[in-house]
């Protein structure tokens, strides 16, 4: 897979100077006979269906009509249901004209198959030259063509509340053994020191957790060769990052694998878990009252001598190649990548992403100055597990990892079926 990347002073030029907006996008119906009208509104396909997320969907779809330019209409669907529907939308006769979702190695595993509009001519838009050197190569599929346009970026980190930490005593770790020091502490306070939430439709998440140990013990370089099919699962490499997570096990909610990041994220909030390690996303389905008290730390260094890394993922749209209306959807994405747009969005929801637009406005909250500056201050920016390889690759990572969760000691077959289910799919 083309791996479009960057390190991360070529991802920051630009980049670090936006602020805060949303993963926004769309897709558009099409008429009975396979081909779409050139008429009528553009759907918006959006997988953000978190409540404030959605409402402030429906603000953006709402002050587009007020432009007079075109209309839209949101159709929100489940994130996970969409991410499993997503190859059926852009294969279908009728498929949706505009759908939200990730660039890079993604994109371009979808325009390698003649799947995704050529949106060269939206990118000689002003809102969109203005975008970072690095966002115009993340954009760009390896054919050459721009085929993304980037609406917000986001970290991870291990979040908690404030006020809980507080009320046990406990503060943010400085090191790896800090955190392990810290989980004993929540242990033997009756509290589970990690939440997972990789259960039911989430268990996504757990990749997570095999990208951080990688990029702290391998190196990003290296994470990202593996996920392009240049090293091998079963690698002794790898296997150094399932011993180190081993270490963490017993800290982990028993109920890790049984419940969905929603409801992790909801035992985090209450104290019945310490930690999560979780992108921005969880804090649009947090009451909004809870949010001041949200904060992060750093995945902890493992290794100082390897480059520092994080996870900073960037959200947006791309078209249909066979959409049927070219004009409305170019009108659409052009609004889409303004700042107006993106600060809308920030209003509505809970702002904790930041925008792609140099000029929009982030929320500008502490949690935000400090996600800005975590981003900031790695040295390279990784994206996550199925971004920086494809959307095929992900179900076999699920797989493996939530096999090793429930049996850490058969580690090594696991890792060798693992690598047999990629060269499957790399070999495609």
């Amino acid at each position: 897979m083309t791996n479009h990347q960057p390190n991360r002073r070529r991802f920051l030029t630009g980049l670090g100077a936006a602020g805060t907006a949303a993963l926004l996008s769309g897709c558009v119906t099409a008429t009975s006979s396979g081909k779409s009208s050139s008429k009528g509104a553009v759907t918006l396909q959006s997988n953000l269906s978190a409540p404030q997320a959605k409402a402030a969907m429906e603000d953006i779809v709402a002050a587009y009509a007020k432009k007079g330019s075109g209309r839209a209409t949101l159709n929100t669907v489940a994130a996970e249901t969409f991410r499993t529907q997503l190859p059926t939308y852009l294969t279908s006769a009728n498929p949706p004209d505009v759908c939200t979702w990730y660039p890079g190695s993604v994109a371009d595993a979808y325009a390698k198959k003649d799947l995704l509009l050529d949106l060269d001519d939206v990118w000689t838009s002003p809102d969109l030259k203005g975008y970072s050197k690095a966002l115009h190569s993340l954009c760009t599929a390896s054919s050459g063509k721009k085929v993304f346009v980037p609406a917000t970026y986001y970290w991870w980190g291990m979040f908690y509340r404030k006020s809980n930490f507080a009320k046990w005593g406990v503060s943010e770790p400085k090191s790896w053994d800090d955190f392990l020091d810290l989980c004993d502490k929540l242990k033997s306070k009756g509290v589970d020191p990690i939440g997972l939430g990789a259960g039911g439709n989430t268990a996504w998440v757990a990749s997570a957790w095999f990208d951080y140990l990688d990029i702290r013990i391998n190196g990003a370089d290296y994470h990202r060769q593996l996920l392009a099919g240049k090293h091998r699962f079963d690698d002794p490499e790898v296997r150094k990052v399932f011993d180190r997570w081993q270490e963490l096990l017993p800290y982990f909610d028993p109920n890790g694998t049984a419940v969905a990041f929603q409801d992790a994220t909801t035992s985090l909030l209450n104290g019945r878990s310490g930690m999560m390690l979780i992108g921005t996303f969880f804090a649009d389905a947090a009451p909004k009252d809870a949010l001041d008290d949200i904060d992060f730390f750093r995945f902890p260094v493992i290794d100082p001598k390897i480059p520092l890394a994080e996870e900073a993922p960037v959200d947006g749209y791309f078209a249909s190649a066979r959409t049927g209306r070219r004009d409305q959807v170019s009108d659409l994405l052009r609004y889409l990548a303004t700042a107006e747009a993106q600060e809308i969005y920030i209003k509505g929801s809970s702002g904790t992403v930041l925008p792609c637009h140099p000029d929009a406005k982030d929320a500008g909250t502490a949690l935000v100055k400090k996600g800005r500056k975590h981003i900031e201050e790695a040295v390279e920016i990784t994206q996550f597990f199925n971004r920086d390889s494809s959307d095929a690759m992900q179900p076999a990572a699920d797989t493996a990892l939530t096999k090793f969760l429930a049996k850490p000691k058969s580690i090594g077959g696991i890792l060798t079926d693992w690598q047999r289910d990629a060269e499957k799919i790399w070999n495609a």
